[in-house]
């Protein structure tokens, strides 16, 4: 067996591994609301969630090509298969460090900000493609922000038709908005698979054109398969300590709110899969739940836990890339 297909399937081992990661750390907050709200039992919600992510993660490819293209050209850059490794192990270090505390942190943001600091530590500024980083670095920006707002309006408009029908009824209320969470949890976890996944499947082509066992971005199906199981495994296995902090420590969630978020954000990320563009499910889908919560209840949301949340959102890249930076120079640098 030569060297370059056993790094390459080292490769692959440590992208289902992070694949695996960001199933139970960022899948967690598909399923949080209706966990909290008690519209599923975390046993089918988690069953649930994984199925839906796996569809999700197998009927699209254009996020994984924005990842596998957009930050580093992988036909010309330098030692490509060493700058994954690197990437993929800094991120994945990342993940396990935000889930042991159990901060709702980005995995997108994690493994855009190792790609961008491995390939600085392997093959030097020049060859970071800094027009597309920039792009994507701005969608993760205003991701949160659009969530925000659009959470809020759906509220609000939620709100005021309550308002207008006369439906006083908080327990009727709730029980029908818990049942539409059904479907809404449902939606949510679909979109975070077609976006997630296929951030892993990216990472993947990287290394396959770098390894020379693939001449353009298309995705294999082999890689659709194997990064949806992976994600559809750990969401399986679940991220309880990101649930706790998403469904308790943010605000109280409700069944209407509840409702409301997962919609929102099912919306937003949809969206951006649609337009090739890999977001942070977990960005938008808390920035989703700060906004609805807001119109409900805005002097109860803890906004202290919202403020060390947008602080690790915004050293996670800069992190990352001084991570992945020094794991490259510390495995690779001597070649």
């Amino acid at each position: 067996m030569d060297t370059n297909l056993l790094i390459l399937i080292l490769i692959v081992a440590l992208a289902l591994i992070f694949d695996f990661i960001n199933g139970f750390h960022d899948t967690a907050n598909a399923i949080a609301t209706s966990l909290s709200t008690k519209a599923l039992t975390p046993r089918v919600a988690i069953l649930y969630a994984a199925t839906l992510n796996f569809i999700g993660a197998i009927l699209f490819s254009g996020v994984a090509k924005t990842i596998g293209g957009s930050i580093a050209d992988p036909f010309k850059v330098e030692n490509g298969t060493f700058i994954i490794i690197a990437t993929l192990i800094s991120a994945i270090l990342w993940n396990l460090l935000t889930w042991y505390f159990g901060i709702p942190s980005s995995s997108s943001h994690t493994l855009i900000g190792s790609l961008a600091g491995a390939v600085i530590a392997g093959a030097g500024w020049a060859s970071v493609n800094f027009d597309g980083f920039k792009k994507i670095i701005l969608i993760l920006l205003l991701s949160p922000i659009v969530a925000f707002a659009a959470g809020y309006l759906v509220m609000t408009i939620l709100k005021y038709i309550i308002i207008w029908t006369g439906n006083s009824s908080r327990t009727r209320m709730n029980r029908v908005f818990r049942t539409f969470q059904i479907i809404s949890a449902g939606l949510l976890s679909f979109s975070h698979g077609g976006n997630d996944a296929q951030k892993a499947m990216g990472i993947i082509v990287f290394g396959l054109v770098s390894a020379g066992y693939a001449t353009d971005l298309e995705v294999p199906l082999w890689v659709k398969i194997s990064a949806g199981l992976a994600i559809g495994l750990g969401t399986s296995v679940g991220g309880w300590r990101i649930i706790k902090t998403v469904s308790n420590k943010l605000i109280k969630i409700e069944p209407i709110n509840g409702f409301a978020s997962d919609l929102t954000s099912f919306a937003v990320i949809q969206t951006s899969t649609l337009l090739h563009m890999p977001l942070s499910t977990t960005q938008v889908i808390t920035s989703s739940i700060i906004g609805t919560g807001s119109v409900i209840r805005f002097h109860e949301v803890k906004w202290a836990t919202v403020i060390r949340m947008i602080m690790t959102w915004l050293i996670t890249i800069p992190i990352s890339m001084i991570v992945a930076f020094i794991i490259y120079k510390l495995l690779f640098g001597w070649m």
